[in-house]
């Protein structure tokens, strides 16, 4: 008999202690218990392998995203990210009640909320693009949001509607800084990138490269003609994705370069085979829309 493998931790919220109740004949905890939803309330919010300040960070959530609380403890959230099922610890004084449901989420790659409807006001908070707000009112060029505030209007997009290309929106973060876990306009990797493009996109992403591959797109014929690729599709590697801008050239952020990049494929090719990452293992096209 095969052995049922194991669900896997970093979507599944469970411990030996504490599992969450959906989990309940899958996993083996002592309780099994239901989430608490709260929403994230700074600008952005490390989700740590550990409830220690120096863990390793996995992801990011953004401003105004939910994540569902199963344990709370020493100062430490434990959980899982609402948008796509990441579990992990976050700062629990980085949370605050969920309000009602966002309108609107950031479109621009950048944008700030001020105290006063003035754009000479201060301080004024940082958010980034894909990060959720509730609209309750508006001024001039600005609209008032749930909790106090106000964001440039012309920034911010209804939460039903999403840009048609997802590589345009993954070009506006050319020059941003390579960062692990990162997911955010001041930093990310390349899962990361490809999450939040395709999110702008209104197209659902889990986080981590090898969920990526599993789930997005359906993989081309193999052995591979890349003369053959066209804009849109995604090359994954051993822990690595990028994006093709076109036929020739690769965009993704990327540890060689440490910033969001974009150089022709057959470069990128020779250089990362000769890196842990290895060969292409696949190249997913995205149904066209």
């Amino acid at each position: 008999m095969t052995p049922t493998r194991a669900p896997d931790r970093r979507l599944n919220p469970y411990r030996e202690d504490i599992a969450a109740a959906h989990l309940r004949g899958e996993v083996k905890a002592e309780r099994f218990v239901e989430g608490v939803d709260r929403r994230v309330a700074v600008p952005n919010l490390p989700l740590l392998r550990a409830p220690e300040p120096d863990a390793p960070m996995d992801t990011q959530l953004l401003f105004g995203e939910v994540f569902r609380v199963y344990d709370e403890r020493n100062g430490w959230a434990w959980g899982q990210a609402v948008l796509d099922d990441y579990v992990g610890y976050v700062d629990a004084k980085s949370l605050a009640a969920r309000p009602a449901a966002s309108t609107h989420s950031v479109a621009a790659l950048r944008t700030f909320i001020y105290p006063k409807p003035d754009l000479k006001t201060r301080p004024a908070t940082p958010l980034s693009m894909n990060a959720k707000l509730r609209v309750t009112g508006a001024k001039d060029n600005f609209s008032e949001i749930d909790g106090g505030g106000w964001v440039f209007t012309n920034h911010l997009a209804p939460i039903e509607t999403h840009a048609r290309d997802f590589v345009a929106v993954a070009e506006e973060f050319i020059g941003v800084p390579y960062l692990w876990g990162g997911r955010d306009s001041m930093g990310l990797d390349c899962s990361g990138l490809v999450q939040m493009a395709l999110e702008r996109a209104g197209i659902s992403s889990l986080r981590d490269t090898d969920m990526q591959e599993a789930t997005l797109g359906e993989a081309l014929p193999e052995p591979i003609d890349f003369t053959a690729l066209e804009r849109g599709d995604l090359v994954f590697w051993k822990g690595h994705v990028g994006i093709m801008v076109d036929s020739r050239h690769l965009l993704h952020a990327n540890a060689f370069h440490m910033r969001v990049a974009v150089e022709g494929l057959d470069t990128a090719l020779t250089r990362i085979a000769r890196s842990p990452s290895g060969h292409v293992t696949s190249i997913k096209r995205l149904p066209r829309r």
